[in-house]
């Protein structure tokens, strides 16, 4: 069986961030949801700061400007999380 995915068809119709979990809604109907963990900034963001989101580029991605953190479709859609800062020892 071959199944093949375009990924410029995943695009994001609405997002929520709660403690646990980023959910994303699909254009097409289905949602995607990873844990909050995988979003350093989100995680360390106050709700009000995760509810002040911006749907860009027709979908693709979010921005969310308060804490200057972009998760794109394309990483929610194949698990990608994002990279923790790094810190200096």
């Amino acid at each position: 069986m071959n199944i093949a995915v375009n990924i410029q068809e995943v695009r994001i119709k609405g997002i929520t961030v709660n403690d646990e979990s980023i959910s994303a809604r699909l254009m097409d109907g289905r949602t995607i949801s990873v844990p909050l963990s995988w979003s350093w900034r989100l995680s360390e963001a106050t709700p009000e700061q995760r509810a002040n989101h911006e749907i860009i580029g027709d979908g693709a991605g979010v921005h969310w400007p308060e804490i200057d953190e972009d998760i794109s479709a394309e990483s929610l859609f194949f698990g990608i999380p994002a990279p923790a800062p790094i810190t200096a020892k």
